[in-house]
């Protein structure tokens, strides 16, 4: 497998118009993944979605908008963490870079998927994991 993985809050930018340049950007980048059927992201980046666009953000989408959202992401390639993933994540990628728990389980999981980028805002843009490049769509 190969492909793009995107952290939960590029999605989030995405679908929240509140911040319009992020917005924009984040809307071309998903809107090319699902044109070039390159999208990739876990069951983490779903469940934290869902809780962020329907509970965090200034202007909280309904519920059911939110889960037709994640029903059309599920045609992404979905890494689904298994307990070896947990682990991995939590040895070879949070004790080995100096990261949280939960930024750990997406770089395990991009590992795992064996993306070419993890997109995300929260890790370090530029910097080389496991075979893939972290990339800052806002950088």
């Amino acid at each position: 497998m190969s492909g793009e993985f995107c952290d939960t809050n590029v999605l989030i930018y995405a679908y929240d118009t509140e911040s319009a340049d992020k917005h924009r950007v984040a809307g071309a980048l998903t809107s090319r993944l699902w044109e070039e059927r390159t999208g990739i992201l876990s069951t983490q980046v779903l469940s934290e979605f869902y809780v962020n666009i329907t509970k965090k953000i200034l202007h909280p989408l309904p519920v059911l908008d939110a889960v037709a959202i994640l029903e059309d992401l599920s045609a992404w390639t979905v890494v689904s963490p298994t307990p070896a993933t947990i682990s991995r994540a939590i040895v070879d990628v949070a004790l080995r870079y100096h990261l949280n728990f939960w930024d750990a389980l997406i770089v395990q999981a991009a590992r795992e998927a064996r993306a070419d980028v993890l997109w995300s805002e929260d890790l370090q843009d530029g910097q080389l994991l496991f075979g893939f490049t972290v990339r800052n769509p806002f950088a």
